[in-house]
């Protein structure tokens, strides 16, 4: 993997991180290039936590780019060493650095008393620590960094113009989609933390767009299977709340072309050509056709206790995070109500259809999600 340093060391403190960082990519075999090259596997974007920007201006999804900041200082009663009780208020310090220097991570240096702590922020609100001062903590770091930045994203979409008009406005299962879409709205289960259009220049939006076809930040989905090929899915960062449109809110999965690594999806005529099926359409995609008795499934930031979980928080769209889930799906006494967590991330639930699903979790989900 080739690797590269963009921006500027604006102290002690990040340069000798950057060096630790770099040395230790350095000595699992990863080559360092020092300028920026046109297609670059990781980029260790340095930047500042009042004036965030990127410094390297990426032509392709396949660019993992990691953002380092410093943080000279909390707000008083927030103690970085207890983590777990500020977690809203250290996502609403290093969250808009993420967006704004369009990153797929973002890594805060907290100054502290006795030195400083370390925080890994992700896309999908994961947040968690780091713990320095071992010989060992770059090469911790790395362990971190290192299979979220060699994940494979499979969120292309391939849009045909083929629905039949008969499902131009849904069908039964797409109403079911609506009522509990609105239903995760009002248990405050789709989390928007901010909205990008007001935190990114015009310009980065439509760079951000470009990227990753998404019009906003609006996190979990649903799912339900229409027959043994295919299935119903909301899509890339709508308002589940307000799922209206077929071919837009609510898109039908009817395949996946691994060769192009792309989604196929069925739209009407005339449909946005803009329009993408959730990240997670690749993960939904692959339960669907390995249990034929699965018939919705649902991904929620949110937690049931005493779960079986993940082992490494791959970010969302990723095929290495669709292939452990499914692992751990068909582990389950009964894949088709099973429930599966994602690290430092959220939920998994599959279920015979979207009534029963729902009936079968009532009460149990937590709305924090345990970050470690």
């Amino acid at each position: 993997m080739e690797f590269c340093v963009a921006g500027d060391h604006t102290s002690p403190l990040l340069e000798g991180f950057v060096k630790g960082v770099s040395e230790a990519l350095t000595k699992r075999g990863h080559r360092s290039c020092p300028q920026p090259s046109d297609d670059p596997k990781l980029v260790i974007n340095v930047t500042r936590i009042g004036q965030p920007r990127p410094n390297f201006r990426r032509r392709s999804r396949a660019t993992f780019v990691a953002t380092v900041v410093e943080v000279d200082a909390l707000p008083p009663h927030i103690d970085p060493t207890q983590h777990t009780k500020h977690l809203g208020e250290l996502l609403q310090i290093l969250y808009p650095v993420l967006v704004r220097a369009l990153s797929n991570l973002v890594i805060g240096l907290v100054r502290t008393e006795k030195g400083y702590e370390t925080f890994f922020v992700t896309l999908e609100l994961g947040c968690y620590r780091i713990e320095p001062g071992s010989g060992s903590y770059f090469d911790l770091v790395c362990e971190r960094l290192l299979p979220l930045a060699l994940a494979r994203f499979i969120i292309d979409n391939e849009l045909v113009e083929d629905l039949p008009p008969a499902l131009w406005k849904g069908n039964e299962q797409t109403e079911k989609m609506r009522f509990y879409g609105k239903l995760l709205d009002e248990l405050g289960l789709q989390p928007a933390p901010f909205p990008i259009q007001n935190i990114l220049n015009e310009r980065d939006l439509r760079h951000v767009y470009k990227l990753y076809g998404i019009t906003g930040l609006s996190y979990g989905n649903l799912s339900a299977r229409h027959d043994e090929k295919s299935f119903w899915m909301t899509g890339r960062g709508v308002n589940k709340a307000d799922l209206q449109k077929i071919g837009k809110d609510i898109l039908l999965i009817t395949g996946f072309d691994a060769k192009r690594e792309r989604i196929r999806v069925s739209v009407p005529k005339g449909s946005d050509k803009k329009a993408r099926a959730s990240v997670d359409a690749i993960e939904h995609f692959l339960i669907y056709q390995a249990f034929p008795q699965v018939g919705a499934i649902m991904h929620v930031h949110a937690w049931i206790a005493a779960v079986p979980s993940t082992q490494q928080n791959y970010p969302c769209g990723t095929l290495e995070l669709a292939q452990e889930v499914l692992s751990l799906v068909q582990r389950a006494p009964d894949p088709s109500s099973a429930v599966v967590g994602l690290k430092n991330h959220g939920l998994t639930i599959t279920g015979h259809d979207l009534d029963e699903l729902f009936a079968r979790i009532k009460g149990k989900l937590i709305q924090n999600v345990p970050m470690g």
